[in-house]
């Protein structure tokens, strides 16, 4: 898919995403040695996007998995229709069981769900495992399984085993440790805040309209309230829509005003507001 670091970077600039040296040759290591990538990192620094980036810029559909706690094998996997299922064994009345059998666990009956539709078929595929962290430990074994030899045992149609791999993004908040084994099969990428000359390019190329004198400050006063002890940080996402925010407002400058009445774009917590006006000094940053 890339022939070097600096084209993967060139690329996904192209698509829009800005990345660091670290994340260009990580993407760039997991395409060449066909490793699943694991990107960790808190909310809203890019680890969605970048798998979106690497799917728009190889062409390829991107296939994702949603996890949340409760995702199991009929929601990762596949599961049968068993209505439709209910439906021919009704309609066959005079068949025999071995006859309606062989008909109802066919592919016809077949529901695949993001792990099991990423390894079939000869097109190229992103598959984004989301949030992976969310989902319970039992699930982590499936994607051992699937990630190891990138095949799935069907028991009533055999073994489903790829023939063009895809290219496979897991995500991670580090909200529970992910086990030792599926961290061996991965190549490990951390994405944290980028700094500030990387968020203010970001800001720029995702709010162009924005000035850049206004666009620095608005990544100078991000960066004072990150170093903050909030309960949540503002993260990429919240800077580039609080650009966008100061863009509808009309704002051309950052006064106390302006920052007072839109905090509530870049923090979530009624405290880190109540702290952030008490502790921002914007003569400082």
């Amino acid at each position: 898919m890339f022939t070097s670091v600096d084209d993967v970077s060139a690329r996904l600039a192209a698509t829009g995403y800005l990345a660091s040296p670290a994340v260009a040759t990580t993407v760039f290591l997991a395409d060449r040695l066909g490793k699943p990538l694991l990107v960790e990192g808190p909310a809203g620094v890019g680890k969605t996007e970048l798998a979106k980036a690497v799917a728009q810029v190889a062409q390829a559909r991107l296939v994702r998995l949603q996890c949340y706690e409760g995702v199991d094998e009929s929601r990762a996997l596949y599961e049968w229709n068993h209505a439709k299922q209910l439906l021919r064994i009704s309609a066959g009345r005079d068949e025999t069981w071995d006859e309606t059998r062989t008909d109802i666990f066919s592919e016809e009956f077949l529901l695949t769900r993001p792990l099991l539709t990423a390894i079939r078929g000869d097109d190229p595929k992103v598959l984004l495992i989301d949030e992976t962290d969310k989902a319970d430990v039992e699930v982590e074994g499936l994607l051992l399984e699937v990630l190891s030899d990138f095949q799935v045992t069907v028991p009533e149609l055999g073994t489903i085993a790829a023939t063009r791999r895809p290219f496979v993004v897991l995500t991670s908040n580090a909200s529970r440790e992910l086990s030792e084994a599926l961290r061996r099969r991965c190549l490990f990428l951390h994405i944290g805040f980028p700094d500030e000359e990387l968020e203010r390019r970001i800001v720029r190329l995702k709010v162009p309209e924005l000035d850049e004198a206004l666009a620095a400050s608005v990544v100078r006063v991000v960066g004072a309230l990150r170093a903050m002890d909030l309960r949540k940080v503002p993260s990429v996402a919240e800077t580039i829509d609080w650009a966008r925010t100061l863009l509808a407002l009309g704002a051309d400058t950052l006064d106390e005003t302006v920052v007072r009445d839109s905090l509530g774009v870049l923090l979530k917590h009624h405290d880190d507001v109540l702290k952030a006006t008490a502790k921002l000094d914007l003569d400082a940053v």
